[in-house]
């Protein structure tokens, strides 16, 4: 018997498209700042726990899918170099992080880099915020 307590089960074909719907929710809502379990689950007419669940049977949890959208979209844009002119607290803010300390430790426990060293050493530009 390979599932045990608490271990993700096989996910079946109407939970992998629920998923899928979720997670395309969630890309079109990434810069809402109230964008949380709770709000996500109700949107979509299940329990937070069934949500989790949804999440858990790929192996990843809601929380860290909308984090690390979030911090993939920042990246984005710091790499740009049309954006070079932009404060990245601005950046962070339009993709749901209002607070710039909590982005900075984000960013950097997800990438090992500071967002401006990142910026400097992909765009060459460096700006103080």
């Amino acid at each position: 018997m390979s599932e045990r307590l608490g271990s993700p089960g096989p996910v079946a074909p109407a939970d992998d498209e629920a998923l899928r719907v979720i997670e395309h929710w969630i890309e079109s809502r990434l810069d809402d700042p109230g964008l949380t379990p709770a709000s996500i689950a109700l949107a979509h007419h299940v329990s937070v726990r069934q949500l989790y669940r949804l999440f858990q049977a790929r192996g990843d949890t809601v929380s860290r899918y909308v984090r690390t959208r979030r911090l993939e979209r920042c990246r984005r844009e710091l790499r740009d170099p049309f954006l070079a002119t932009q404060r990245i607290s601005a950046i962070a803010a339009r993709w749901g992080y209002p607070d710039a300390a909590a982005f900075s430790r984000a960013f950097r426990a997800a990438y090992g880099v500071s967002p401006s060293d990142y910026r400097a050493a992909v765009t060459g530009i460096r700006r103080r915020d």
